[in-house]
């Protein structure tokens, strides 16, 4: 499987989401991190055949992805950031109804349905009513509904919105198990999502892609070092307006600070090994000051 963009580009009025992307991906996890108002979920749901590009074009296994149609969308799986449903269905039912939908014949739908359910782990509550659903349950029947067609290209957008970290180590488990022979592109805000589990993480900011690469590729590719001190309480706001803080811990002696800066911002800062976190920050955060 080879998806293709080539010069893609979406714009909104005066505003381009999507800023001339070339990119290409094939079997494997693809994490797609950047702020909120990147250009993230503009991507997606062009890669859904939801929006038509403005300019330029994706292809899948060298076609015109709007021109396959239905070709195409039997490839896909997509959860995105909300997804409707009938609040009294229950899991199952809920399912059930999605496959018909997507026109898998009611055989084939409910083995397919009973063999979903016991793999995003919801044997216990297939027959919960959707409404009584957890949060993180809900974003599992989601990620099941996206698995009904057995998709080859699968598309998650902010999947692990609003979940606890132990859902969140599950849903990073149970990504890795479908990502087997599959083309997997995961978007998202947070860091830990992708870190471990991305065969290729991109970094988009503003439209474009600013840096991608494995999760070690991107961490040496920042040109700043990162610092580790202890200051007095007092200091504080006045170094968060001069340096990028990736990380502050508060004491009764003082503040623990984790400083991105080129050079040793207190002679007793000390030199750390930097983290995907850390080159988060630089590439898309701000001093307190600007």
């Amino acid at each position: 499987m080879k998806l293709e963009l080539s010069d893609l580009t979406k714009s909104f009025g005066d505003f381009t989401a999507v800023d001339h992307m070339n990119l290409t991906m094939t079997n494997g996890v693809y994490g797609l991190l950047g702020v909120n108002g990147a250009g993230k979920t503009t991507l997606m749901r062009m890669l859904c055949t939801l929006l038509r590009p403005t300019s330029g074009h994706i292809t899948c296994n060298g076609k015109d992805i709007f021109k396959m149609d239905g070709e195409y969308r039997n490839l896909l799986g997509y959860l995105p950031q909300e997804f409707g449903f009938y609040p009294d269905f229950t899991v199952q039912d809920y399912l059930l109804y999605i496959a018909t939908i997507k026109g898998i014949r009611p055989a084939v739908a409910k083995k397919r349905v009973k063999e979903l359910i016991s793999q995003v782990g919801l044997t216990k509550s297939s027959n919960k009513k959707m409404r009584k659903l957890s949060g993180g349950m809900k974003r599992r029947a989601g990620i099941a509904q996206a698995m009904l067609n057995n998709p080859h290209i699968l598309i998650l957008d902010e999947p692990t919105a609003g979940l606890d970290p132990n859902e969140r180590i599950r849903f990073r488990n149970l990504i890795s198990e479908l990502s087997e022979e599959r083309l997997v592109l995961l978007s998202t805000h947070i860091v830990s999502d992708i870190e471990y589990i991305a065969n290729e993480i991109w970094l988009m900011s503003d439209g474009k892609i600013v840096r991608k690469g494995t999760s070690d590729e991107i961490i040496n590719s920042m040109p700043e070092k990162v610092w580790k001190c202890f200051v007095e309480h007092s200091l504080v706001s006045a170094i968060m307006k001069r340096y990028k803080v990736s990380n502050m811990k508060s004491e009764p002696q003082g503040v623990a600070l984790r400083i991105i800066s080129s050079e040793k911002p207190f002679p007793e800062a000390v030199w750390v090994e930097p983290s995907l976190e850390d080159v988060f920050l630089y590439y898309f955060g701000e001093k307190v000051g600007e």
